[in-house]
């Protein structure tokens, strides 16, 4: 070969050198964008354990994740199948060597390193490889590179490596701090509904007795009214007084006054059944809807009035409590709307008050 030739050879070396090179540095930055898009632990195991081997052109790649005192194979692109989603101490693997020393560790030849688990690796093609920590600094992991064949892997190879592990190590930092934002908007998406969900509880209750009031009377009767008509039941609706409370409140005082009118909110409501409507509408008035298709106004008087003496003969209060009812069947065919129902059972229940007091 003259000189010309050499020279020639030598450039044309050259340029192929430079040229892998290049691919390389593309292959790399290919990866490292990759992984900015990354928002899942699996996402940056996926694009790793890919990466690693298309940058060395090795026989296969992985990628641990330290578990406490356990390194955990998460994922791996091979030739073969390695020790993917196994589990190994941290002072029997490689893996662990390298994240317990923070540094890169290249391995020519398996079976002359006492380092390495002989036992573990013999069912594997792996002859050489190179692993290298994710993050030098309290290190959460490593990627390694494993040949078939003796071989040691070139200063630019383990350098390409180490770069990619420095980028990963950003990208599972990015997941954590991705996936505590998250969870923050998620934990604060909750507290915002629960904060809805109870604003729109206390706009239909009364703060005196926790039962309905008024606005959320009106919000659930209209349309269990709609339905008992739709389907052709016959409903029970009414009116309730509240007896004496002006003598409470004038003899006793208002906290009294409340008191009595939370009792006998309390002893409606353990009397109605639960899909029954009852509200407070102010002052001592209540109404109550009763859809159910054996309601019967009789019979749901007398269940009221009773259990109103039983409270009386089993609490004691400085009162008594005692209601006036105007109780009604609406039937099916009724078009009327809930104020007028409201203002046929309000008469009704005077009439019956007044029938009483004579």
């Amino acid at each position: 070969m003259t000189v010309d030739e050499w020279s020639l050879s030598s450039a044309g070396a050259d340029v192929r050198s430079d040229a892998g090179h290049v691919c390389e540095v593309d292959r790399l930055l290919k990866a490292v964008q990759e992984l900015s898009f990354a928002r899942t632990l699996a996402d940056i195991e996926r694009t790793v354990a890919t990466s690693a081997r298309e940058l060395t052109g090795c026989d296969g790649a992985t990628i641990v994740l330290r578990d406490g005192d356990m390194c955990h194979y998460a994922d791996e692109n091979a030739i073969s199948p390695l020790f993917k989603g196994s589990r190994f101490p941290m002072d029997s693997c490689i893996g662990g060597w390298a994240m317990v020393n923070r540094s890169a560790v290249v391995i020519p030849d398996i079976y002359d390193d006492a380092r390495i688990p002989h036992a573990a690796y013999r069912p594997t093609f792996i002859r050489s490889l190179v692993m290298v920590p994710i993050r030098s600094l309290d290190p959460v992991g490593a990627i390694g590179n494993y040949w078939a064949d003796e071989r040691e892997p070139s200063e630019r190879e383990v350098a390409l490596l180490q770069a990619l592990a420095d980028a990963t190590s950003i990208a599972m930092e990015n997941v954590h701090v991705y996936a505590e934002l998250e969870q923050r908007v998620l934990d604060r998406t909750v507290e915002l509904e629960r904060a809805n969900e109870e604003i729109q509880r206390l706009s239909v209750t009364d703060d005196l007795t926790g039962v309905g009031n008024r606005r959320g009377f009106y919000l659930a009767a209209e349309p269990a009214l709609l339905e008992a008509r739709r389907t052709n039941r016959e409903c029970v609706f009414g009116f309730v007084d509240v007896d004496g409370l002006k003598l409470v409140n004038d003899e006793m005082g208002h906290a009294v006054g409340d008191a009595l009118i939370a009792d006998v909110a309390s002893v409606l409501r353990a009397t109605l059944h639960e899909s029954d409507l009852l509200a407070r509408m102010g002052g001592d008035e209540f109404a109550v809807l009763v859809t159910s298709s054996e309601a019967d106004p009789s019979e749901l008087r007398e269940r009221l009035l009773a259990a109103l003496q039983r409270f009386n003969d089993t609490t004691s209060r400085p009162y008594r409590i005692s209601a006036s009812f105007g109780l009604m069947r609406v039937c099916a065919t009724d078009s009327g709307s809930v104020d007028e129902l409201l203002a046929r059972a309000d008469e009704l229940m005077y009439r019956q008050k007044r029938a009483r007091l004579t």
